[in-house]
């Protein structure tokens, strides 16, 4: 199954609003995520590589809201992807989305970094 990423940066308006406009708050959260999220995906890889549904849907449920403090689309609608596998618990294509997740995060690093 193939997906093409959309929407794979930030969405200014979205991430200002989540943080009342506080543009400082909004450089902290980046800053927080940036530091996590590389954790969350090993999470999601060693979960899926062993079986565990439950981590699997939980691990991406989290990723997913962090990523959507940003409005970046392209990332939540691949952590959802994921969620909903492990949530089905149905984790055959789970690497494969966690590939399209990756880009998406790789993608949207540097707006995050320039924050």
């Amino acid at each position: 199954m193939s997906w093409e990423l959309q929407g794979t940066g930030i969405d200014r308006e979205i991430a200002l609003a989540r943080v009342g406009g506080d543009t400082e708050l909004l450089r902290e959260i980046a800053d927080l995520f940036l530091d996590d999220y590389p954790k969350a995906l090993v999470e999601l890889r060693c979960a899926a590589a062993r079986g565990d549904a439950k981590a699997v849907e939980r691990t991406a449920h989290g990723l997913k809201g962090s990523v959507a403090n940003f409005g970046a689309k392209a990332a939540v609608d691949a952590a959802f992807r994921i969620e909903s596998m492990g949530r089905d618990r149905k984790l055959t294509e789970v690497p494969q989305f966690l590939q399209t997740l990756e880009v998406a995060l790789a993608e949207l690093r540097p707006e995050l970094e320039a924050l």
